[in-house]
């Protein structure tokens, strides 16, 4: 599956017009292809198209794919397609949910890069970021500045995490900073490009002047912190980057912290007085989301809700 947007039964459910236990029906029949992604059932845009199809002959179906029709209907409906990748992301979205069931809203799981740059080809109203800045030392703005050229854009923190190095337990190989990543008998898992992981080992490798080709297995990619910690569990590797959430969810690896990171959302200024985006502000700053989030661990929301950048 490489499509980076896909739907839940819920959404499905919202978009046809049926309920929920129609959509499973359907799952059920296989008339209405899915995959799991852990647990949770999703459903592809090719394949909500190709029922759509079959199903409604005389619904009006373009010719561009189902996915952009969607996005489309999400946006003009004063919707919202959230890109991201963090789990408290879904946690917004079921609170966005519950407060208001009518604002419809989508996750698509991207990384930091892909996600501002759905938001400036106008596929997405709202991304996540947690890109370091090599040179100014600074999160996200610079990145906003230069992948939203001539827009005016708000930068609302979400929650600050800590980056780190996932290890074997007792860390056997002493590894506790950068430079320990080019030792020889180091084996490191990477990020995809674009993810804001990537982007900070990328920034610090070049202040360092480490060359990355010294890194043994730098271009070992996996899709998402877990898989990272995990490799690092079975002894694929001896060392990934991370979020220390990542590492309370893994058995079999320990963490050691490099640095403290802002993860924020950006949206345009244009939104900001909108009906859908004036929800999203009052839910990151409600109680409930606040302790929902303390309550997973690995977070900080010293910061949630306050506007930390305006382009």
């Amino acid at each position: 599956m490489t499509d980076s947007l896909s739907y839940s039964p819920e959404e499905v459910a919202k978009t046809l017009k049926i309920s929920k236990g129609t959509v499973y029906e359907l799952i059920k029949r296989g008339e209405l292809p899915s995959y799991r992604v852990g647990k949770k059932i999703r459903i592809s845009p090719a394949d909500l198209e190709a029922y759509t199809r079959s199903s409604q002959p005389t619904m009006k179906v373009t010719s561009t794919n189902m996915q952009v029709s969607v996005e489309k209907l999400i946006l003009e409906n004063q919707g919202l397609i959230i890109c991201g990748q963090d789990i408290v992301l879904d946690v917004l979205a079921r609170h966005l949910e519950k407060k208001n069931p009518m604002l419809r809203s989508l996750r698509s799981y991207v990384g930091s890069i892909d996600g501002l740059l759905s938001l400036y080809r106008g596929t997405a109203n709202l991304t996540a970021a947690h890109l370091w800045d090599g040179e100014t030392e600074e999160y996200n703005i610079p990145y906003v500045r230069r992948f939203l050229p001539g827009q005016h854009a708000v930068i609302v923190n979400l929650v600050y995490r800590t980056q780190g190095f996932y290890v074997a337990p007792g860390n056997p190989k002493a590894i506790r900073d950068w430079q320990d990543l080019i030792k020889e008998d180091i084996t490191f898992v990477n990020r995809e490009k674009g993810s804001g992981t990537r982007v900070l080992l990328d920034e610090q490798l070049r202040n360092l002047n480490l060359d990355s080709k010294l890194v043994n297995g730098y271009k070992v990619e996996e899709m998402s912190h877990i898989a990272v910690a995990s490799a690092v569990a079975r002894g694929i590797a001896d060392v990934g980057l991370g979020t220390e959430k990542a590492a309370l969810q893994v058995p079999g690896v320990e963490f050691v912290p490099l640095k403290k990171e802002r993860y924020d959302l950006v949206f345009y200024s244009d939104d900001l007085e909108k009906a859908n985006f004036q929800t999203l502000l009052s839910v990151i700053q409600s109680v409930e989301f606040r302790e929902e989030v303390m309550g997973l661990g690995g977070y900080d929301i010293s910061k949630t809700g306050e506007i930390m950048g305006e382009i």
